[in-house]
């Protein structure tokens, strides 16, 4: 079937119901070692009340309090749970497990990454339904309920908070045994006894009022008996991610997979006050901004490979704009070859965004953000159900933005609208609904021009276009995501999303310079493009198990169409006036009308239809040693038709790329791995009998081991080698027309990546990288690349720190401070390195420090974030060669101020 039929097929019956399973590893949250063993050797440890150790000092104290019998502990009988409940009861969420004998249900407790499990032995769940009981988003910061029957004689209740463990309270009531859990998103608008130290004497927890007591015995408690009470406090800020779903589609633990994954959570972004995602990606290892298209597009290098297309909830998005972050909860740097589960990528990784999702209670933010240059910046974050039954959520992010540039006659003007609804179809079915619309304008700025090996001595203000250049882009995002779970092991998801993305630029794009006189050459130009994009997903996660042997088992596919429209025109004959670099005038003739660019060197259209089938397996042979193998199989069916030669052109393209890693073990904090992948990407290039040259291909070897240093730092070290080939190169009989797939690339490098929590209040995220990119394999012809030359725009060393302090208690407490760190060694700017006469010029290396300081009281927070604090001149990157150096902001203040409730 051809793609296209498949594709409009599968959209009529795209409407499948799916539940997107979690699941999570993380540092047990255990009682003390004795009250895990058997009764029969626990029954002294637990004849009397103990306190644990804290688990840590700071805002994820985990404290165990258990109260209970000799008698409870040989209770031989199983007792039978017949009813579960959810009730919202002020601040908390009550989770009721319905019997006669609560006071005889003795749950051991732990936590696996922002899962709280509660395993409750000698006990049976008999629902009148039969089967589990299952609730999807029931409160502000909790993303499900799950109680079910573990084995026969266990049941197992999970909650599972949005960005961490949830506070949960144990009780025995009348009604049978309480969970009264607290959301991190309800406890931060509470004076934090989370966030105080542990005394010696353990904090009593605040009642539900629908209990009984807990110093009270119930009616079903015996006199000399005392009711089981467990209190864990969960964490409200981390720094430290311990899952990322868009390296497998998955809610799996970073630290069981075979791949080096970075993520930085939206306490980061909000740390550093962050809006681009430029900014974002200083905190990771191995990657640096590539050509944006005079500031106006994201567009990076990962690994010495240039990536122009981020992800968003596992969707391919434009990359003809520069992502809001407004609705973003936290930014997945995926490393290595990606194919296997995204199709058409380059081999250095992919970048993921994923959007905030509704909440059930109510929530309102507010910020508002003001810098010099002219800069400020409002926005909003609500959430909250829309009805009585909760079973209709909301959340609507707004932003706008305005500001000036430190730049001559720069400045910009965005706004965003990010409404999302999630919809309970029923008990295992929810459909998500999201919509966004940004609209973006700003100066096209290409910025400096590059003299002889360096860059021209000129400020960095300085404007070398005209007044007037400008890029504007209007985006339109409309998606939805069904979800349904048949039951815990089978999971059916859809997903569609439909953008519109609608640019236009009119600009003086720089030409030649001669640095005898400073005159640059210009002209006067203006693109007009249009793209539409239709995406569909669809799979099926499944776990099970063959023998002692754990699958999770992901089969999906996916289908893209993407429809694009657009021309370039320019000023004919005569140039636009020259300007001087050292002493430029503006405005010396008027800006043509655009009718008067009627030298169209573009216009056409194009059609590209995907279709991708893939296969994962997560095999865990042992709690300690597990295997991911997967593979998938795309097809990419290219169609082009040039209105200016009228003539139409065609490529259609098949690969499999599969991915294999292995991890183990040796013991639970550290996990060593080892994986081998394979990446594609359609080629361009044309050979001399007009037939385009087969596509791109990567392959990548990778090592690593990744450390837990305690429950809320980790580090990952990683070694990798990447090679690219088929990389176009000038065919020897036409080397001006046609090219011969020659070209080679290998990038080898190291990087080291740290994120987390040092001591309490004391963040931290760290990263290393050292990376050795150069072309392999070429031509001898002029134009090709020469072997042996660095790739441009990647530096050999990149470092970066990102650190914050914060008081925890005392008179200073709320206030805290932030430093950063962030050096790029010297990179090889040009347009390419060629065995023509030697065009590149030198980056140079730079260190840039920020600092912040901010102050948080109640609901309400004030931050003074500086970013080059001491005024550093340096380089971002370039775009199209020599004549377009990108240069960093000097000395740059942004103060804030936040309120939440």
């Amino acid at each position: 079937m051809k793609p296209v039929l498949l594709f409009k097929s599968l959209l009529l019956t795209g409407s499948f119901a799916l539940l997107l399973a979690t699941s999570a590893w993380g540092e047990e949250v255990q009682l003390p070692k004795k009250q895990q063993e058997t009764a029969s050797t626990d029954q002294e440890a637990i004849s009397k009340k103990t306190t644990t150790q804290p688990y840590s000092l700071a805002k994820k104290t985990l404290q165990h309090r258990i109260k209970s019998t000799q008698k409870l502990v040989q209770a031989p009988e199983v007792i039978q749970v017949t009813g579960v409940k959810v009730n919202s009861v002020d601040k908390q969420l009550e989770i009721i497990l319905e019997t006669a004998q609560g006071n005889q249900l003795q749950p051991l407790s732990k936590s696996e990454g922002n899962n709280f499990i509660a395993d409750i032995p000698n006990a049976q769940l008999r629902l009148s339904t039969g089967g589990a009981f299952s609730q999807e988003k029931p409160f502000t910061g909790i993303t499900a309920i799950t109680v079910t029957n573990l084995d026969a004689n266990t049941i197992r209740v999970t909650v599972t908070g949005e960005t961490g463990a949830p506070t949960v309270e144990l009780f025995d009531g009348d009604e049978g045994l309480i969970f009264g859990v607290t959301t991190t998103a309800s406890t931060s608008s509470q004076a934090p006894p989370a966030q105080q130290p542990p005394t010696e004497t353990p904090q009593t927890p605040q009642t539900p009022t629908t209990e009984t007591p807990s110093e009270q015995p119930t009616a079903q408690t015996p006199e000399n008996e005392e009711p089981i009470e467990l209190v864990v406090t969960g964490e409200q800020d981390r720094y430290r991610v311990p899952e990322a779903s868009g390296a497998t589609r998955t809610d799996t633990p970073i630290r069981d997979i075979p791949q080096s994954i970075q993520v930085i959570p939206r306490q980061v972004l909000k740390d550093q006050q962050i809006t681009r995602l430029t900014d974002a990606i200083r905190n990771v290892s191995g990657i640096v901004e590539g050509d944006s298209f005079a500031g106006t597009v994201d567009n990076f290098n990962i690994r010495g490979f240039d990536f122009n297309s981020t992800f968003r909830d596992g969707f391919r998005e434009p990359g003809d704009t520069l992502r809001e972050l407004a609705n973003i909860e936290q930014i997945e740097v995926i490393k290595g070859p990606a194919s296997v589960l995204y199709g058409n990528a380059e081999p250095g990784g992919i970048i993921n965004l994923v959007t905030k999702r509704p909440l059930s209670t109510p929530y309102y933010s507010a910020d508002f953000s003001v810098g010099n240059f002219s800069y400020y910046r409002p926005s909003i974050d609500i959430s909250g159900p829309l009805n009585p039954d909760k079973s209709l959520l909301y959340r609507l992010n707004v932003a706008y933005e305005n500001g000036g540039s430190f730049r001559d006659f720069v400045d910009s003007e965005r706004f965003f609208f990010g409404p999302i609804f999630d919809l309970k179809l029923g008990d295992n079915t929810n459909l998500l609904v999201n919509v966004d619309y940004l609209k973006d304008e700003r100066t096209f700025d290409q910025g400096l021009v590059a003299f002889g090996q360096g860059i021209a001595d000129i400020p960095t203000s300085r404007f070398l276009g005209e007044p007037g250049d400008r890029r504007e882009v209007e985006e339109v995002n409309v998606g939805y995501r069904l979800e349904h779970r048949f039951n815990e092991n089978l999971t059916l998801r859809n997903a569609f999303r439909y953008t519109s993305n609608d640019s236009f630029d009119y600009r003086a794009q720089p030409l030649d310079l001669d640095e005898g006189t400073g005159e640059l050459s210009r002209n006067f130009r203006s693109n007009d493009d249009y793209t539409e994009r239709y995406s569909l997903q669809t799979d099926v996660v499944s776990k099970f198990t063959t023998g002692s042997i754990q699958h999770t088992l992901l089969v999906g596919l996916d289908l893209a169409r993407e429809k694009t429209d657009g021309s370039q025109r320019r000023l004919p004959e005569g140039l636009t006036p020259s300007i001087d670099i050292f002493n430029p005038i503006y405005n010396l003739i008027s800006r043509p009308g655009l009718s008067e660019l009627t030298n169209v060197v573009r216009d056409g259209d194009s059609k590209t239809e995907t279709l991708g089938i893939y296969l994962q397996d997560q095999i865990a042979f042992s709690d300690n040693f597990k295997l991911l193998i997967g593979g998938r199989f795309d097809t990419v069916d290219q169609n082009q038709f040039d209105r200016l030669l009228n003539t139409p052109s065609s490529q259609y393209d098949e690969a499999f790329t599969p991915r294999l890693g292995i991890v183990y073990q040796p013991i639970e904090p550290i996990s060593l791995y080892a994986s081998y992948s394979r990446s594609f990407a359609p080629n361009s290039a044309q050979r001399a009998d007009n037939t385009f040259l087969e596509s791109e291909r990567g392959t990548q070897y990778e090592v690593g081991v990744k450390v837990d240093l305690n429950d809320k730092l980790s580090a990952t070290l990683a070694a990798y080698e990447i090679t690219k080939t088929n990389i176009a190169a000038p065919d020897p009989n036409d080397p001006d027309n046609f090219s011969v797939p020659i070209g080679e690339q290998r990038s080898r490098g190291i990087e080291l990546d740290v994120t987390g929590e040092i001591l309490p209040g004391w963040n931290i995220i760290a990263a290393y990288g050292y990376t050795d990119a150069e072309v392999t394999q070429s031509s001898d012809l002029p134009g090709a690349l020469r072997v042996g030359s660095r790739v441009p725009k990647v530096p050999e060393h990149k470092a970066s720190l990102w650190t914050t302090y914060q008081f925890l208690q005392g008179n200073l407490q709320g206030l805290g401070f932030g430093l950063g760190l962030y050096y790029l060694s010297d990179r090889i700017g040009g347009d390419i390195p060629t065995n023509e006469a030697d065009n590149t010029f030198t980056l140079p290396s730079y260190l840039r420090t920020d600092a912040a300081i901010y102050y948080k009281r109640d609901n309400w927070r004030a931050a003074i974030n500086i970013e080059n604090l001491f005024g550093t001149r340096y380089f971002e990157s370039f775009n199209f060669g020599r004549n377009t150096v990108i240069p960093g902001a000097p000395f740059t203040v942004i103060g804030t101020i936040s309120f939440e409730l």
